[in-house]
């Protein structure tokens, strides 16, 4: 597990600035289960985590409900049986920070 999981969001503004190309490449290494997919021109992250059935996906589901209101940084999250799909950007720059990449690696960590 990345370094990531252990950093706390910061507050992120409306001119914060989005992660570059270079910090891009080097952060999504570091949560290799993780895809950047671009929706209505704005860069997310999602990862579809899967579960035996739809009790085990609604636990973790409310998890990371629980995460998020912690962090006062909250996902896409789609709960279907069997699986959550989650997605995470920040909606103030409409793009990706770095925060976002710290909520994959916390994310990733409630698996465990």
């Amino acid at each position: 597990m990345s370094d990531l999981a252990t950093m706390k969001c910061e507050a992120c503004q409306a001119d914060a600035p989005k992660v570059s190309d270079a910090e891009l490449a080097e952060l999504i290494r570091m949560i290799p289960d993780w895809a950047v997919e671009v929706r209505d021109g704005i860069m997310q992250l999602e990862r579809v985590y899967k579960f035996k059935n739809f009790k085990l996906a609604m636990e973790f589901t409310n998890k990371l409900a629980d995460l998020a209101e912690a962090e006062f940084h909250h996902p896409g999250i789609l709960t279907e049986w069997g699986k959550v799909t989650v997605t995470w950007w920040s909606h103030s720059i409409k793009g990706l920070h770095r925060n976002d990449f710290i909520m994959a690696a916390k994310t990733d960590q409630l698996l465990g």
